[in-house]
């Protein structure tokens, strides 16, 4: 579902409307509702959405900015979620643009992504670009690019991956939670780049630097769910067996 205009249905107070004058050849005029373009409208709009919302984001429904989802377990159960979700926008005078709303479906795309019963998965039409994508061949693109062989390798391979791409599913009840630790030269987990400085750390001080970052990118899985550590050292034993820590271990 999709707001009709949805930053206009916001009400600006009265002392920030003369922020917003321009001026016409038929006078000077400014806005009552929030405008598009103003620095902080998306933030605003959000945090409206989320106080109006509060008792049922993340329950029976999701909203990001103006998009909104109702998420079933049932057709009876949507139709329940639909009508508390109608009574609240109704409550409130907020509008829904008829034409961007579907109802009863069991999958579709969100936020870049395909979400279905099976779980989040990666929009067909973006992989086509990267899958059709032409190696550079001339000098100058080479150039442009810096392609080298090993460029090339790693271009295939993301392609031979992108033919089946993993499914994000939802965590299952009663499992553990299995978190792969990779610690690289210049990077760590294969997504973050070391800074300078942490370049220069042991191989050690890296696996924990690696950690901290994950469990705090991954905080809201691991307070609700156990987590089992792969890495190829153990950071988390190193640190209970040693009697003194000193340093940034410490």
């Amino acid at each position: 579902m999709d707001s009709f205009s949805g930053y206009n249905q916001i009400l600006m107070a009265e002392e920030d409307r003369e922020k917003t004058t321009f001026i016409t050849f038929w006078g000077t005029f400014c806005y009552k509702v929030m405008s598009f373009g103003l620095k902080n409208a998306r933030a605003t709009y959000q945090r409206a959405m989320v106080t109006l919302f509060h008792d049922m984001m993340h329950k029976e429904i999701e909203v990001y900015v103006d998009d909104m989802i109702a998420k079933s377990t049932s057709p009876e159960q949507h139709l329940k979620d639909l009508k508390k979700l109608f009574v609240r926008l109704r409550k409130y005078r907020l509008r829904l643009n008829p034409t961007k709303c579907t109802f009863g479906v069991k999958n579709g795309k969100l936020l870049g992504f395909v979400v279905n019963e099976r779980g989040i998965e990666i929009d067909p039409d973006k992989v086509k670009v990267i899958r059709e994508m032409p190696v550079p061949k001339t000098e100058s693109e080479k150039q442009k690019n810096e392609w080298e062989s090993e460029c090339q390798k790693a271009f295939e391979k993301i392609k031979q991956y992108l033919e089946n791409p993993l499914i994000l599913i939802p965590v299952v009840q009663g499992k553990p939670l299995i978190l792969y630790l990779t610690v690289l030269n210049e990077s760590m987990g294969c997504i973050k780049k070391f800074t300078d400085c942490e370049k220069r750390y042991p191989a050690l001080e890296r696996t924990c630097c690696a950690l901290v970052w994950a469990t705090k990118r991954l905080r809201q899985y691991m307070l609700s769910h156990t987590t089992w550590l792969v890495a190829k050292t153990d950071p988390i034993k190193y640190i209970l067996e040693k009697p003194a820590l000193t340093g940034r271990i410490a």
